[in-house]
């Protein structure tokens, strides 16, 4: 509410609200600092409600109504006001940057891609590597860095992310790109406002989100849930959703790999990763030279040669 920059964009009915408000405020000859003691309430929750900016309680509306002498006409129309659509905004993007701009904490569930505020520069470029346009492709580059930038700071909002194995596994550009970023995440990792977590493929137990997800909470309390479909990014700010999400999301981080384990998890990632650049460059130097006949696995003097192990998280 508060990250909505004009009236215009807060959804009909409370946008029709607030404009009824204001007009029997304005005809009473009330001014927003002189009304809202009479009704106990800040001047600042009064403005938002008339902006459409903020969902009023009942009792507020109830005192709205006695004090204005309206009839009750106020409480009449807040009854019938849905207050809590389910939106979709063309715009969903600049929308979500604007609470990514002011939230305290973010808390995001995503897959198949890293996090748009954890992606490594690389990432970034390969990424968006395949947009035509070049001076729209910088201009993604670019906005997406600057969204991360308050956050990788040590005294940045609280971001809690968990990523799923496939934005692990999904190659973003090359092997050295992948390991690139699975170097970053292990780096801001450390940061003390910043725990990833992983959800791993192997755990048919995981109850995950069926899309991707982020629950943001804003300076003054409000929190919004948003996630995205084909086209779009849509927003709730319905306690009764907004509670629903994090309920799951809170169950999702209790059963998935803790931080330390996912940090084992990502840096056998990141091995892995060096071994597939490793493999590519011998592929590279085998179209160069002859190939040689396949050897016998040979010891080195007389001590056999064990294949090193690797402990996985858990383990």
């Amino acid at each position: 509410m508060s990250a909505r920059n004009a009236a215009s964009v807060a959804p009909g009915g409370r946008r029709a609200f607030g404009q009824l408000l204001a007009h029997y405020r304005r005809q009473a000859g009330e001014t927003q600092e002189s009304l809202a003691p009479q009704i106990l309430c800040e001047r600042s929750v009064l403005s938002r409600i008339e902006t459409g900016d903020r969902v009023p309680s009942e009792p507020l509306v109830k005192r709205c109504d006695k004090t204005l002498k309206t009839g009750g006409a106020l409480h009449k129309l807040w009854r019938e006001t849905d207050w809590y659509p389910d939106q979709a905004y063309p715009d969903w993007f600049q929308r979500r940057l604007n609470l990514e701009a002011k939230a305290v904490s973010v808390s995001a569930f995503q897959e198949q891609v890293m996090p748009g505020l954890l992606q490594s520069e690389e990432y970034v470029h390969a990424l968006f590597s395949t947009d035509p346009d070049p001076a729209r492709r910088e201009q993604r580059i670019r906005t997406r860095l600057a969204r991360q930038e308050r956050f990788l700071r040590p005294d940045g909002p609280l971001l809690i992310a968990v990523v799923d194995e496939s934005a692990l596994r999904n190659v973003v550009g090359s092997p050295q790109v992948m390991a690139a970023q699975c170097r970053f995440l292990l780096d801001v990792g450390k940061l003390p406002n910043i725990r990833i977590q992983v959800a791993p493929a192997s755990d048919s137990k995981l109850m995950r989100p069926r899309t991707s997800m982020t629950i943001l909470k804003l300076p003054d309390g409000e929190e919004w849930v948003y996630y995205e479909s084909l086209d779009r990014g849509h927003f709730s700010d319905d306690p009764a959703v907004v509670a629903r999400h994090a309920q799951s999301y809170d169950v999702l981080r209790a059963d998935c790999l803790s931080a330390s384990d996912s940090a084992a998890f990502i840096e056998d990632a990141l091995e892995e990763y060096g071994r597939d650049r490793e493999s590519q460059y011998k592929r590279r130097m085998l179209g160069e030279e002859q190939p040689q006949p396949p050897r016998r696995h040979q010891l080195r003097g007389n001590r056999p040669r064990y294949p090193r192990l690797h402990p996985r998280p858990g383990q």
